[in-house]
C-alpha cells in the first residue's frame, strides 16, 4: 500500500478541478451548492463518529479531547516561531497564519478517510472528536497573540492600548458553523436509537463518496485560483507550508501511536489532523480579530499550498510513517 492508493476518484476529482482552473475552463459550482456540500459531508461524518463514540471507551475519549485541546494551543505557537524566525515575516501576519495551522481542514480528513476506506483500514471514532476540538483553541492563541503585539506597540508608541473585543471573537470561534454541525451530528449518533439511525444510512454514508468527489472538483478550482497569489507570498512562506505539516503530522504520530496507543488508522487521521490548516472556520475569525495581517496570505498557504500538499503528498507519507512508527 503506498502512493498508488491515492489513485481513488475523491483525489483525482481535486486533480480535476485543477486542470480545470489551469486551462481557463468555465466550469464553476453554483453559488451556495459548495456550502452545503460542506455541510453533508461534517454532518455524515459527525454521525459516523457519533454511533462509534457510543460504543467506545470514555476514559479514552475524555484523554483524546484533553490532547486536541493541547495540539489545539501548542501547533499555532510552533507555527507562530518558525514565521517569526529572523523576523522575516510581520508579527500579524505570523499570528494570523499560524491560527490556521493550529486548527484543521475538515477536507483533508474527509481525504484522508476516504483512503482508508478504499484501504480497507479501520479506524476509531477519537479523532473526530479531536477534529471539532481542535478548531477554537487555535484561534484563540492566534487572537491573543496579536492582542499582545498591539499592547506592546502601543505601549511603545505611548499611545492609548487598542482594546480586543474578546467576546464576539469567542462566540464566532466556539459557534463557528461547522463545530455546531459536527457537534450535533456526534451528539444525535451517538444518541439516537439504532433503529431510527439505519434508516438515514443510505443518505449518510451509501453516496458520501460520490459528494466527497464533488467538494473535492471543486476544492481543485479553489485551489488554482490561487496560484498566482504564490508569487507573491513568497520563498518563506511557500516553505512554511509545506514544513509546518511536517512538523504537526509527525506530532500527531507520536501522540496518537504512543500517548493514546491508537490503531495505525487511528494515529493516521491524528497525523492528518495535525498537519492541516483551516481555511473555512479561521479566516473569517482572523479577518475580523487581525485586520492588520494580509487575508491573500493565510488563504493562500492554507488552500493553495497546504491542502494540495497534504493531499498529495502528506496522506501517503503519513500513512508510511504511521506503519514504520507502529508497525504493520
Amino acid at each position: 500500500m503506498g502512493i498508488d492508493s491515492l489513485l481513488i476518484p475523491a483525489v483525482m476529482f481535486f486533480g480535476l478541478g485543477v486542470l480545470a482552473k489551469l486551462i481557463n475552463s468555465d466550469l464553476k459550482f453554483p453559488e451556495g451548492m459548495s456550502k452545503g456540500i460542506g455541510v453533508y459531508l461534517l454532518m455524515a461524518i459527525g454521525l459516523k463518529g457519533g454511533i462509534a463514540l457510543s460504543k467506545a471507551d470514555f476514559g479514552l475519549a475524555v484523554e483524546s479531547i484533553i490532547w486536541a485541546t493541547i495540539l489545539g494551543f501548542l501547533l499555532p505557537i510552533i507555527g507562530y516561531a518558525l514565521l517569526r524566525f529572523r523576523n522575516k515575516i510581520n508579527e500579524f501576519d505570523a499570528a494570523a497564519i499560524a491560527a490556521h495551522y493550529g486548527s484543521v481542514s475538515a477536507a483533508t480528513f474527509l481525504t484522508a478517510v476516504a483512503f482508508l476506506e478504499v484501504s480497507g483500514v479501520s479506524y476509531e471514532s477519537y479523532p473526530i472528536v479531536m477534529m471539532v476540538i481542535m478548531e477554537s483553541p487555535a484561534i484563540i492563541v492566534g487572537l491573543m497573540m496579536a492582542a499582545f503585539v498591539r499592547k506592546r506597540m502601543a505601549a511603545q508608541k505611548g499611545t492609548a492600548e487598542v482594546k480586543t473585543e474578546w467576546g464576539p471573537l469567542l462566540h464566532e470561534a466556539f459557534t463557528n458553523g461547522s463545530v455546531v454541525v459536527l457537534l450535533g451530528a456526534l451528539f444525535i449518533g451517538a444518541t439516537a436509537s439504532p433503529e431510527s439511525l439505519a434508516k438515514v444510512t443510505p443518505f449518510t454514508q451509501d453516496i458520501f463518496m460520490g459528494v466527497l468527489c464533488l467538494f473535492l472538483l471543486d476544492m481543485g478550482i479553489e485551489a488554482a485560483k490561487k496560484a498566482d497569489t504564490l508569487k507573491k507570498a513568497g520563498v518563506i512562506l511557500v516553505s512554511f507550508g509545506m514544513i509546518m505539516p511536517l512538523i504537526g503530522g509527525t506530532l500527531g504520530i507520536i501522540i496518537g501511536g504512543s500517548i493514546l496507543e491508537f490503531s495505525v488508522g487511528g494515529t493516521f487521521l491524528l497525523a492528518i489532523l495535525s498537519a492541516s490548516a483551516s481555511y473555512i472556520a479561521v479566516p473569517p475569525a482572523m479577518r475580523y480579530g487581525v485586520p492588520e495581517a494580509n487575508p491573500s496570505y493565510y488563504l493562500t498557504l492554507s488552500l493553495g499550498v497546504t491542502f494540495p500538499f497534504n493531499v498529495v503528498v502528506g496522506i501517503p507519507l503519513f500513512y508510511q510513517m504511521t506503519l514504520w512508527y507502529i508497525g504493520s
